[in-house]
């Protein structure tokens, strides 16, 4: 019953339209123009990640119809884009081809039920507050996991750009493919790659305001309509079904879900980490306040009315949220004018579609994975975090060595690690007094007094099990290698907020140590709640309530009186 009571508190506050409401008269028409440019930009994207996804090419389309609208309703972040995205498409890909072939009506069974699962997921998470999830991914850890994300996605596609059929295999496709069939090469197929993915580099950099690659495919279909190109060798990507997607439940037997909970899962933390991530980003940008919990309630339905229409999971966008940002959308209106778009090509335009060289399209993926390859990134992080560049470095060949799936748990195993090496090894100081009598930081081996006889020890973290010894250690090695006499051995609790019970027991070694040297152990800027642990440890009492002092300047007033 409790259980029951908590969800129903968890849906009972749900505002609407929040990312629309208030609106500004004079942001309406840009808004309307970020929307066909969203769309536009956004139409041949999704048709690349659908095709990443393994999925046929009109679900990508789907992805931008009904969880796009969904979302709008429920969210409250003003700008974050869902739609399909090429790290939650790869992580479907590279599971799901071990179940049912790709683009075949079971495999797109299974991926509708993971994105209702993984829906079904952000919705609990709204209800049980676990939105810090995503503070586990570490920007170091995701600049890694989306670069070999994009390495593996850009690899993938070049068979196709070679003219070459893709392997079923899904771990190194393009290594066994290409050299098994590295006869049957296309040239024109290569030329027209080579040709698409120079345009869209270059002119990316001449000019953001052009839609390249909606240009580049409406050019192909154009020639491919008038030209036979499948009698040169080069295969388009044939009949693209038109009309709304159909409303049902995937056919997936209760046997087999027990069997992609786990990539269900995966596809969550993704979609948390990164859509969590760029909503923040955002509403600091414009100064905006932001509602995660009801981002995730519009995460949560979008991805079940992705599972309902049966396209796959749809996540938080950071290349379509700066489209709509750089074309002046300022509010989810934007969104729903891309979404009358997407069913206006869905009525009326899939024919036109279905005439796309299967080389353009793999040209398209091949540079957006390429673009999610952050070399800028990677060498900030060398040149400033040499330890985290070679955590980045190993998330990144983790994904590209053993696929998206395994790569993800490794970087979510790589960042609690991160996280535990700040704390497992503070940065711990001596503290003494200047010149000026302000109070600065030693490394220990200084042997730095804070005044002759008196040691302020400054721990640099939380006290718990993996570090206590840290503290003994250096407590240790400070008492044993002080050429004055120590008589007072002061601990700065300035940057402890938690002291777990081995940690305490530890304290408790440490009094009895020093008292036998003589010394006495005091503390100073601890904190009400841990002061009140350690007297509830029964350590309080025993070092006595006159042994803790409220400031560093009041312990040296204590040492210093101590005779009068």
């Amino acid at each position: 019953m409790e259980t029951i009571k908590k969800i129903s508190q968890g849906f009972s506050n749900i505002h609407l339209f929040q990312g629309i409401f208030p609106v500004k008269p004079g942001d309406l028409i840009f808004d309307i123009i970020a929307g066909i440019t969203l769309a536009a930009l956004a139409i041949p994207e999704v048709m690349g990640y659908a095709k990443i996804a393994g999925m046929p090419i009109v679900t990508g389309l789907y992805t931008l119809l009904l969880p796009m609208a969904v979302f709008a309703v429920f969210c409250s972040s003003r700008h974050l884009v869902i739609g399909a995205d090429s790290a939650t498409a790869a992580i479907i890909a590279v599971s799901l081809v071990q179940l049912a072939a790709p683009g075949s009506p079971h495999y797109i069974a299974l991926a509708g039920m993971v994105s209702l699962i993984a829906g079904a997921f952000l919705l609990l998470s709204r209800v049980f507050k676990l939105a810090f999830i995503a503070d586990f991914f570490s920007r170091t850890v995701l600049i890694g996991f989306l670069t070999g994300v994009g390495i593996q996605v850009a690899l993938s596609q070049l068979p196709e750009i070679l003219g070459i059929i893709p392997g079923e295999n899904p771990m190194f496709p393009p290594v066994f493919t290409i050299l098994s069939e590295i006869g049957q090469v296309n040239l024109l197929s290569v030329l027209l790659s080579v040709l698409v993915i120079t345009i869209l580099l270059l002119g990316e950099k001449l000019t953001k305001k052009i839609p390249w690659t909606l240009l580049i495919v409406i050019i192909s279909i154009i020639i491919s309509y008038s030209i036979d190109l499948t009698s040169q060798g080069i295969a388009v990507i044939g009949n693209v079904p038109g009309g709304l997607p159909s409303i049902s439940l995937p056919d997936v037997p209760y046997s087999e879900v027990s069997s992609i909970i786990g990539l269900a899962a995966a596809c969550f933390a993704v979609i948390l980490a990164q859509s969590t991530a760029t909503s923040r980003a955002y509403a600091s940008r414009y100064h905006e306040t932001l509602d995660e919990g009801a981002d995730l309630i519009g995460l949560g339905f979008a991805n079940i009315a992705a599972g309902l229409s049966g396209t796959f999971v749809v996540n938080g966008s950071p290349t379509k949220t700066e489209m709509i940002d750089r074309a002046g959308g300022r509010t989810q209106i934007a969104h729903l004018v891309t979404v009358g778009i997407v069913l206006l090509v869905l009525l009326y335009g899939t024919t036109f579609l279905s005439y796309i060289p299967q080389a353009v399209l793999a040209s398209v993926v091949l540079v957006i994975g390429v673009r999610l390859v952050d070399i800028p990134g990677l060498k900030q992080i060398q040149a400033r975090r040499p330890v985290e560049f070679a955590v980045a470095l190993m998330t990144t060949i983790s994904v590209i060595l053993t696929g998206v799936g395994w790569g993800l748990a490794f970087s979510v195993f790589l960042s609690i690690v991160a996280h535990l090496r700040h704390s497992y090894q503070p940065l711990n100081h001596l503290l003494y007094q200047d010149q000026e009598e302000k109070w600065s930081p030693s490394p220990l081996e200084l042997q730095h007094h804070a005044v002759p006889g008196l040691i302020v020890y400054r721990f640099g973290a939380n006290l718990y099990y993996a570090n206590e010894g840290r503290m003994r250690n250096d407590v240790n090695q400070i008492v044993s290698s002080s050429e004055l006499p120590i008589r007072w051995f002061c601990i700065s609790g300035s940057s402890v907020n938690d002291v777990d019970y081995s940690a305490s027991e530890t304290l408790i070694h440490l009094y009895y140590q020093l008292r036998t040297l003589g010394i006495r152990l005091v503390f100073c800027d601890v904190e009400d709640h841990v002061r009140d642990e350690l007297i509830r440890d029964k350590f309080g009492e025993l070092i006595g309530e006159s042994s803790f002092f409220s400031s560093k300047d009041e312990v040296v007033r204590a040492y210093q009186n101590q005779g009068d």
